[in-house]
């Protein structure tokens, strides 16, 4: 698995060792950004990181490491959006099998801005289009998290704006080379 060196971080796939890591990152997230903290409904693959991306085949956990600190994360995994919350032809265009979703696209306050989340994402990518079985990469933001909805138009295609929601959510894909859409 190919990993990046970018400036003084590593970004690659994570071990065992990075879990507690990768989770502090992630709760920390939930509380700090999102303001609403954990949600098991939400965030149940948190909890069991390593048995929801580490031991499927077709999942990964992808980690930004400064020495041993982990500071950054995104994941994959194959799951369609589900109706509810979300819109019945989303669930329909994005089938379970066929489709890989991007995760926990996190990364720390101190080290944001250095190029890591754009890393961790082509990693992503990179892993997803080596799965003959992925034919699609979605994902889906809240546009109200600060810099979210510029950074994803900058790598992937909206295919649902659902702002007039509660959640305040649009819909992404993003091209995967070599696969028509």
């Amino acid at each position: 698995m190919p990993h990046h060196r970018v400036g003084p971080y590593e970004v690659k796939l994570a071990e065992r060792r990075h879990v507690d890591g990768a989770r502090s990152v992630m709760l920390d997230t939930f509380y700090r950004d999102f303001g609403f903290g954990y949600r098991p409904e939400w965030h149940a693959d948190v909890i069991d990181l390593d048995g929801t991306y580490l031991t499927p085949d077709r999942h990964a956990l992808f980690v930004a490491t400064t020495g041993d600190e982990v500071v950054g994360t995104t994941a994959v995994r194959a799951a369609a959006p589900h109706c509810p919350p979300h819109p019945r032809f989303l669930a329909e265009r994005y089938p379970d099998d066929t489709t890989a979703q991007l995760f926990r696209v996190y990364v720390r306050p101190g080290h944001r801005r250095c190029g890591l989340a754009r890393a961790l994402v082509a990693l992503a990518v990179d892993f997803v289009t080596r799965q003959p079985r992925y034919q699609a990469l979605y994902l889906h933001t809240d546009a109200r998290v600060p810099g979210a909805e510029p950074f994803w138009r900058s790598l992937a295609t909206p295919v649902h704006d659902a702002r007039d929601d509660s959640c305040q959510t649009i819909h992404f894909e993003i091209p995967l080379p070599g696969r028509a859409r």
